[in-house]
């Protein structure tokens, strides 16, 4: 049922209350249609909780049928009232959002670029968060990525909005022309993962291995990441795994009129660490298992060499297992002496397609893991996450230890080819 309540002298808009299950919210009238909103909710994955709520717009014709919201923002650009729908969009969901009575939460707003560009348009949200009592501290102001020429105009508005007291996010990164110089140039304070990515890691495992280097890497531009579209439990997991700080999906919380199930949020986080948990020992058991056999080959391989045998004598055993790839010999200044040391025949050829790097003697190594983690616990045998080797740019394990040869301390390392990774 809908009834008048009164007229929003900020929007010139008549907004009324529409109560439906239990919960009042406001809806307005448009042409032939019927407008309001409704919030998906936005979940730390730290918090286990609720931190923020995108409004979204729901539309029906007079005979009470859904109508799209791309539909009604389409027929508006046809109209030439592209803007106009937009801030009766704002005005709605900032009525909608002051009712639901969250006292701490973010309100994203979608914003049609240009949109607020307009003094008269800014001015009128401005006064309509001074007479909802919003701080725009509460305000996540949306910008999607729109072609390179218009972007400057783009840039310039979330620099007056930040200017303001606004949250910038930059939504759909991922999708059509965003790309890293959106970032320098907008700015913003949260990065919206499209849901392509995604729904690309779900379905393609070379895919879920750059998800979480890509939320590192916006990480540290020194960027909250948000995943959006997170609706199987699959998907839920890959965002969990891949550190990102806020999730977004029918997984967590389907949009509606009201604030969200916290209990249930709650504890389908919760769960998710738990299997996290259990998944990533599993994995580390099976990877222990997967390197014990050359983690003894290569320790007795550094003993002999500590006794003053020949590094092609004392790698051979090493190299004899399955995936053992190569051996060599660092200095302390992490500089190669002498040529990689390799056993199988079929090595030769898989570095052949590579030849301008095969001949490694002399290159320095100073700056990977393995060295340096050797030389500040030359007691142990370290093994490196897996990385790309530049030798034939495939997965890779190194193995070091810091050995002494007469008076000088130097650094064996093997490499072993990591092609699949331990499944639990």
């Amino acid at each position: 049922m809908v009834t008048p309540v009164r007229e929003d002298t900020a929007a010139g808009l008549a907004l009324e209350s529409d109560v439906t299950s239990g919960q009042q919210r406001y809806a307005l009238r448009h042409r032939d249609l019927t407008l309001t909103s409704v919030f998906q909710p936005i979940f730390s994955l730290s918090h286990l909780r609720a931190v923020g709520y995108e409004g979204l717009l729901r539309a029906h014709d007079i005979f009470d049928r859904p109508v799209p919201p791309l539909d009604v923002f389409g027929d508006a650009a046809r109209q030439g009232e592209l803007h106009y729908v937009d801030r009766l969009a704002q005005s709605l969901h900032l009525e909608n959002f002051k009712a639901l009575k969250a006292e701490r939460e973010w309100l994203f707003l979608n914003v049609h670029p240009g949109a607020l560009a307009d003094s008269y348009h800014a001015a009128a949200f401005r006064a309509h968060l001074e007479r909802l009592q919003l701080s725009p501290r509460r305000i996540v102001i949306e910008l999607q990525a729109v072609r390179a020429e218009d972007f400057d105009k783009l840039a310039e508005e979330a620099r007056l909005f930040r200017e303001q007291g606004f949250l910038i996010a930059l939504d759909d990164f991922g999708a059509g022309d965003s790309n890293l110089e959106r970032i320098w140039q907008l700015d913003p304070d949260i990065v919206k993962v499209d849901r392509m990515m995604l729904s690309q890691a779900a379905h393609r495992t070379e895919a879920a291995a750059i998800l979480p280097g890509f939320v590192s890497m916006l990480h540290e531009a020194g960027k909250l990441v948000l995943i959006e579209g997170v609706e199987t439990e699959h998907e839920a997991q890959l965002a969990f795994s891949c550190d990102t700080d806020f999730v977004q999906g029918f997984h967590f919380g389907r949009p509606s009129p009201g604030t969200a199930d916290s209990a249930y949020a709650g504890d389908r986080i919760a769960a998710l660490a738990q299997r996290h948990r259990e998944h990533s020992a599993a994995r580390e058991r099976l990877r222990a298992n997967r390197l014990a056999p050359y983690l003894h080959a290569f320790g007795r391989a550094g003993e002999r060499l500590a006794q003053g045998e020949p590094l092609e004598e004392v790698c051979w055993n090493f190299l004899a297992l399955d995936h053992a790839a190569r051996c060599f010999l660092l200095d302390e200044n992490g500089r190669q002496a002498g040529r990689n040391v390799v056993l199988r025949a079929d090595r030769a050829g898989h570095e052949a397609r590579f030849l301008p790097v095969a001949d490694a003697q002399g290159a320095n190594w100073m700056r990977r893991p393995y060295f340096n983690a050797a030389m500040e616990s030359p007691d142990r045998i370290h093994a490196t996450k897996p990385y790309l080797s530049i030798n034939e740019a495939l997965p890779c394990v190194t193995l070091s230890m810091a050995v002494r040869i007469g008076e000088r301390l130097c650094v064996l390392c093997g490499d072993i080819d990591w092609l699949n990774e331990p499944e639990s």
